[in-house]
């Protein structure tokens, strides 16, 4: 039976954070969804989301930088 990997390692979001300059905070405050730290950091440290919860940390961390990037320009990985 095959096995999902949960974790995923380091992901891309992690540098465009630091590009940026943002914290897990700037990110939770520009969104205007139900979007949190935990759900932030999961996605920072590769813990496997789900597409709903890669799509509010996108949009999340579009709407604080002032970018339109894409789901893979975050994630290593496909909902």
């Amino acid at each position: 039976m095959h096995e999902e990997t949960r974790d995923l390692g380091p992901q891309p979001l992690a540098t465009l954070l630091a590009r940026h300059e943002l914290s897990p905070t700037d990110l939770v405050e520009a969104s205007g969804e139900q979007l949190t730290h935990k759900m932030v950091a999961r996605a920072v440290k590769g813990r496997r989301l789900t597409g709903n919860a890669m799509g509010k940390v996108l949009r999340a961390l579009n709407h604080a930088a002032q970018a339109s990037y894409d789901l893979p320009d975050l994630f290593n990985y496909k909902p």
